[in-house]
């Protein structure tokens, strides 16, 4: 195949299985604030002194600075979005609601940093095949204007319905596909074997929810959903490495390419379009949001 070297239908239906896990954790999670904490507090520690060790340990797949800086960062952002969900005071303390893009930028960042590493790198390295080349830079660029692209974080609320999301409604449908899109490449570029499951499902396990179950809510969406996976994988590796559901990468150059070039064109017109926005209504993306006039926005903004 294309992307990857086979995809036999009992692993087509452990995809969906893992889809449908991650989101249905993820709607636990937005439901239960005691079953979140158990999650993303209680559970990490555990895992962090008597599991982690000895299954992500240094030679695995799993047992890389970038797995063990994704998982405790992801979990800390998720973390913070559930101070703004439920602390008194938090969603209304500009400082605070600066945390998530923080975050966010900082979690992307993480990404970029270690596409650009891989670009000299060849060969079965840290557990997993690496092809470097031009399409490590070209998403690398990608990442850093995804991060340009953040903006309207002053503008977040917490729904008023029982499950009490964090609404972040300048965070829309076009920044999303753009770091989908980003986020795919950056997967198949560095951890391609792995890039069925933490790539394409886990994706589409937040965008999904974004989209049809609640919108404005990606963010929260995908820092759970992240979250969830990393530390399955970090705690099962052998799923996702030598199981019958593993999934290998073809390691295809023409496929890289035009997966890394999808995603920085996608950001090269994200950006675009968001200075556009910037220069001509005069928006501050740091202080105000970008999207007001947009009809996206303003069927999110309604709930406020």
């Amino acid at each position: 195949m294309f992307l990857f070297e086979s995809l036999p239908w009992h692993t087509i239906l452990m995809g969906f299985a893992v889809l449908a896990g991650l989101i249905l954790v993820n709607e636990f999670a937005r439901m239960n604030k005691w079953f979140s904490l158990g999650i993303f507090l209680v559970l990490p520690i555990i895992l962090t002194f008597w599991v982690w060790p000895t299954t992500a340990a240094p030679g695995t797949s799993v047992g890389t600075w970038f797995h063990y800086a994704k998982v405790y960062s992801v979990l800390i952002i998720t973390l913070v979005i559930m101070g703004i969900r439920f602390i008194k005071g938090w969603a209304s303390n500009k400082y605070l609601l600066m945390l998530p893009a923080l975050l966010l930028a900082i979690n992307i960042m993480e990404a970029v940093i270690r596409d650009f590493q891989c670009y000299n790198l060849n060969g079965f390295v840290d557990g997993v095949v690496i092809t470097g080349g031009s399409w490590n830079i070209m998403n690398g660029i990608a990442g850093i204007l995804n991060i340009l692209a953040i903006s309207g974080w002053l503008g977040i609320f917490i729904s008023r319905d029982k499950k009490k999301d964090m609404v972040w409604p300048d965070q829309l449908w076009f920044w999303i596909i753009a770091y989908d899109l980003w986020n795919f490449a950056y997967v198949y570029n560095c951890l391609g074997d792995h890039a069925f499951y933490a790539g394409a499902v886990l994706l589409l396990s937040c965008t999904i929810p974004a989209f049809f179950i609640k919108k404005g809510a990606w963010l929260q969406h995908r820092a759970q959903t992240l979250a969830v996976w990393v530390m399955f994988a970090m705690t099962f590796p052998a799923f996702i490495d030598t199981s019958k559901f593993a999934v290998k990468a073809s390691q295809n150059t023409t496929a890289l390419f035009i997966i890394s070039a999808l995603a920085l064109l996608a950001n090269i017109a994200l950006i675009i379009f968001h200075v556009y926005k910037v220069v001509k209504f005069k928006r501050n993306p740091f202080t105000q949001e970008v999207y007001i006039d947009e009809p996206a926005y303003t069927e999110i903004a309604q709930h406020k």
